[in-house]
């Protein structure tokens, strides 16, 4: 499915840009898998029921973490996922041990349906069930078919430090690795998209293993505009209010099947 042999062919190339690009490490890969399988697999996309915890902080967003049981193009887009090919390449491009979470705890297929939105955030850190597991990167791959810029949807990174932003279109077939760090604040406005149409991808995240910890363990860390003052409230008590809650009845994504 992975077009694994353009990646090799041309990961001097990707080192490069992800190393180089602003205004953090990204990489954007057009034509990333087999267009002819996946379009297959487009037209094998379930409508997603199990909605996203984030409540306030997202509208109308869906997931599916094991999403290689819908089909058998689904399996093997899973596998090229986990593969030894891949994670040489993604080795490979940052130069770090990195390795995608067999679970994809947290990833999967996510659907942003009518008026969907996901506020600026910053990722969890460490993973909630494999504590030294320190996430690295954010893997996007887009499956909005015939997705125009009017639809909205675009992937928003901005960096924390400088405030220095950039969007990405979101197109079909294009992948999206980036790079998630305590800096690397990420969302989408809201979408306007065709009645029918949802802005769906398949999530997948890298992981580095750590001897120690290095940073406090966060949850998501929401970034919300000015005037907006109870969603800045809730965002400055969302931490502790969620590491509260998993410690009382276990991590509510993990149950996104």
């Amino acid at each position: 499915m992975i077009r694994l042999d353009e990646l090799t062919k041309n990961k001097e190339k990707y080192r490069l840009q992800f190393l180089l690009a602003k205004p953090f490490s990204y990489l954007v890969i057009d034509d990333f898998c087999d267009k002819e399988k996946l379009t297959q697999l487009y037209n094998e996309l379930p409508e997603i029921q199990t909605k996203s915890r984030d409540y306030v902080f997202a509208a109308n967003k869906f997931e599916k973490s094991k999403f290689s049981t819908v089909s058998p193009l689904f399996a093997e887009l899973h596998n090229d996922l986990l593969s030894e090919e891949f994670k040489s390449f993604l080795k490979f491009i940052t130069n770090q041990e990195v390795f995608i979470d067999k679970a994809f705890h947290g990833g999967g297929i996510h659907q942003g349906k009518k008026k969907s939105f996901l506020d600026m955030h910053l990722d969890f850190n460490y993973h909630p069930l494999h504590k030294n597991w320190y996430r690295y990167l954010n893997l996007l791959l887009y499956l909005n078919k015939d997705w125009k810029p009017e639809y909205g949807g675009h992937l928003k990174i901005q960096d924390l430090r400088t405030s220095e932003s950039h969007d990405i279109e979101v197109p079909f077939n294009r992948m999206v690795i980036q790079l998630t760090n305590n800096y690397t604040l990420h969302g989408y406005d809201v979408t306007n998209f065709p009645d029918g149409m949802f802005r769906t991808s398949i999530a997948s995240y890298a992981y580095m293993e750590h001897q120690y910890i290095v940073e406090k363990p966060r949850t998501t860390d929401w970034h919300v505009g000015e005037g907006k003052p109870m969603k800045q409230f809730l965002a400055s008590i969302y931490d502790p209010a969620v590491k509260i809650k998993n410690k009382l009845f276990g991590s509510g994504t993990a149950k996104n099947q």
